[in-house]
């Protein structure tokens, strides 16, 4: 039991916390990869770490379908399929996304296990507006079916979901004892704010010696802004955390998101050659390749130090590289190595 809240165990843990020799000399600080990517179920990533919780509530709520949202390329949905399918659930993803005409390699991973997707092209008015419209119409339908429906936010980011992240920064924190690692900066993508939530929370109520600087994934609005504060807030008080924060405690780097959620991008493409001919670790170009393009940034313009120590948090999302807006873009760069006898 963690702060009140059981879960689900199903995950393959503790991940390893693996040091990369090589990649820390290249870029001359002390480099650190926290794998959570090999968490087990439907190819593995963080957002398993939120459903342990989240199950755990829709089944004492007896719950038979899970349906969740995301963007068209939703490692959480294909996350939430891979739960669901584990434990004899129904499934729903609903997509509500600039979506392009083609299928992602995590809808076809959806499918493979037996979810049903939704896809809606977006319409213009505020994402949350065509979400709570959408979840309504599809609860109502699935309720006329017999289901009993528990809704799960985007990224399973709620007080709950977060308890995953909270686990995780203990986990961290004792992993990096152990190996005699201290004053390290944490690192991670930033999107739906949840896993960078529960390890903020984590890491300071525990009293935990790391630092924590997330990087953002996607351009970083108003909404996102005044949202941070506010789930903290949310989190704070239903936990009944003694902790505060304001918007300065939060360390999260919003000059990295390049063009935008999920659009291909040569420098993200960069760095995920990087990590694999170094250290032969896959990162993805919608999540971890960003993030990493952003921390190869920051060590170049000094806002990480050379000699540092540094843990980056490989949260998963590699079937994203079949995706074909990005395939097509690694094909036209690698296949000039690629001879057919």
């Amino acid at each position: 039991m963690l702060l009140g809240h059981e879960k689900v165990s199903f995950l393959h843990l503790p991940t390893p916390l693996e040091y990369l020799p090589t990649l820390s000399r290249r870029l001359g600080v002390e480099f650190y990869i926290k794998r959570d990517d090999l968490t087990g179920l439907g190819m593995g990533g963080n957002k398993l770490r939120k459903l342990e919780y989240l199950l755990y509530d829709a089944r004492q709520q007896g719950a038979t379908m899970l349906l969740t949202l995301g963007g068209a390329q939703t490692n959480h949905g294909r996350l939430t399929a891979a739960v669901a399918a584990k434990y004899g659930m129904r499934c729903a993803i609903l997509c509500i996304d600039d979506y392009p005409g083609e299928v992602s390699a995590n809808i076809l991973l959806d499918r493979i296990m037996g979810a049903e997707v939704v896809l809606k092209k977006s319409d213009g008015r505020p994402e949350s507006e065509q979400q709570d419209e959408l979840v309504a119409q599809m609860v109502k339908k699935y309720t006329a079916e017999g289901e009993k429906v528990y809704v799960i936010p985007v990224g399973g980011s709620n007080r709950l979901g977060m308890l995953g992240y909270y686990e995780c920064a203990r986990e961290i924190t004792a992993q990096a004892f152990e190996m005699g690692i201290s004053h390290a900066r944490l690192l991670c993508g930033v999107g739906s704010l949840g896993t960078y939530m529960g390890l903020f929370c984590g890491l300071r109520n525990e009293g935990s010696p790391l630092r924590l600087t997330g990087v953002a994934i996607s351009p970083f609005g108003a909404g996102k802004e005044a949202r941070i504060v506010e789930y903290f807030e949310e989190v704070r008080q239903s936990l009944g955390l003694s902790i505060t924060a304001s918007r300065a405690d939060f360390d999260i780097e919003t000059g990295y998101a390049r063009e935008g959620y999920n659009i291909p991008n040569p420098i993200v493409r960069d760095a995920i050659y990087e990590m694999a001919r170094t250290e032969a670790i896959i990162l993805d170009p919608c999540y971890t390749g960003k993030a990493f393009a952003g921390i190869r940034d920051m060590v170049a313009e000094g806002k990480i130090a050379q000699g540092e120590t540094i843990i980056f948090l490989h949260t998963g999302g590699a079937p994203a590289i079949n995706t074909p807006c990005h395939r097509v873009e690694f094909e036209r760069e690698l296949l000039d190595g690629v001879t057919i006898l």
